[in-house]
């Protein structure tokens, strides 16, 4: 089975920063891309950032600039720097391992993972 598990969410004053940590554990070949999406009361989850296994991000518009997504392959983990926090990016942020690929007798198969989430909040 795979894991994924997010760590380091919290409360914090606008304009403050905040790191999201996230490691996928279990048993898999590889991980093709992970990224971080946000979810606020009310809200449909969005994309904030996302890094593939070649190096390359994306970001939703608004982080752009403010956030920065860096991957440690070699550990599975993917980390989220947040700087000049608004209140606006409150919510709960979940970390998501896409197409692992896993060697299941002769075939290998590709599944989506989530964590449980890690709650942020800024205050203005």
């Amino acid at each position: 089975q795979v894991r994924v598990v997010e760590s380091g969410g919290g409360s914090v004053q606008a304009g403050g920063s905040l790191r999201l940590s996230c490691v996928a554990s279990g048993d898999f070949v590889s991980i093709n891309t992970m990224g971080w999406y946000r979810q606020a009361p009310g809200d449909q989850r969005v994309l904030i950032a996302t890094i593939a296994s070649s190096g390359s991000t994306d970001y939703a518009g608004p982080v752009r600039g403010r956030f920065t997504i860096y991957r440690d392959a070699a550990k599975n983990t993917v980390n989220l720097q947040m700087n000049s926090l608004k209140p606006e990016d409150s919510g709960i942020y979940y970390c998501k391992a896409e197409g692992v690929a896993r060697a299941i007798l002769d075939g290998t198969f590709y599944d989506d993972y989530w964590g449980q989430g890690t709650q942020v909040s800024v205050s203005a």
